[in-house]
């Protein structure tokens, strides 16, 4: 692992930036995977810092760390802020299916951000009285539920460069998928 003194200077921001959110992560080294797939600047991010503690993430494999500081952001100032509000229990757990994969977008030649480990797939919040909305089955439930979901959509959509949700299309009728970037794109 780099020395401080070794790292790039936006390397050692964003890792400074995280520290300061609450969270606990590990950082890792860069890693080129090939066929253009690589985890670079990334973080193992196990907590994340809340007003009242840390939320727990599920499944997370190497995220770039702009990314994490944006997944941070959004998990206490977009996700458990809405729980409070209109769920009435703070959250405690983010559920993912994972960052880190060296895939295509689906139907074309073109890598996913995921190759890149600048993408997250939520599939479900869990909240401190034990209730979990999922994504796949909360979309369509009670009207809370659905409030709540449709609220931490378009508060990812403030954050995140792509958000794309079940209205988008069938692949992602169970969770959001949150990338990091300059583009802004929701659905």
């Amino acid at each position: 692992m780099p020395t401080i003194s070794q790292m790039r200077p936006e390397t050692v921001q964003c890792q400074s930036e995280l520290g300061r959110t609450g969270s606990s992560f590990a950082p890792l080294p860069d890693k080129y995977y090939g066929a253009g797939c690589s985890a670079l600047n990334a973080v193992k991010l196990d907590g994340i810092g809340g007003d009242n503690g840390q939320f727990v993430v599920t499944n997370l494999g190497p995220l770039a760390c702009p990314a994490a500081n944006t997944l941070a952001s959004w998990a206490r100032f977009g996700v458990d802020r809405a729980a409070r509000q209109i769920m009435g229990s703070p959250l405690r757990r983010l559920e993912t299916m994972g960052s880190y994969s060296c895939r295509n977008v689906a139907g074309t030649g073109r890598l996913s951000a995921h190759a890149r480990a600048e993408a997250v797939d939520v599939s479900a919040f869990v909240l401190a009285d034990g209730r979990r909305i999922s994504v796949k089955d909360g979309w369509s439930a009670s009207p809370k539920e659905r409030e709540f979901l449709r609220t931490v959509h378009q508060s990812a959509c403030k954050r995140f460069g792509t958000v794309l949700g079940p209205d988008y299309n069938a692949a992602h009728h169970d969770h959001l998928h949150l990338e990091f970037g300059g583009s802004s794109y929701c659905r």
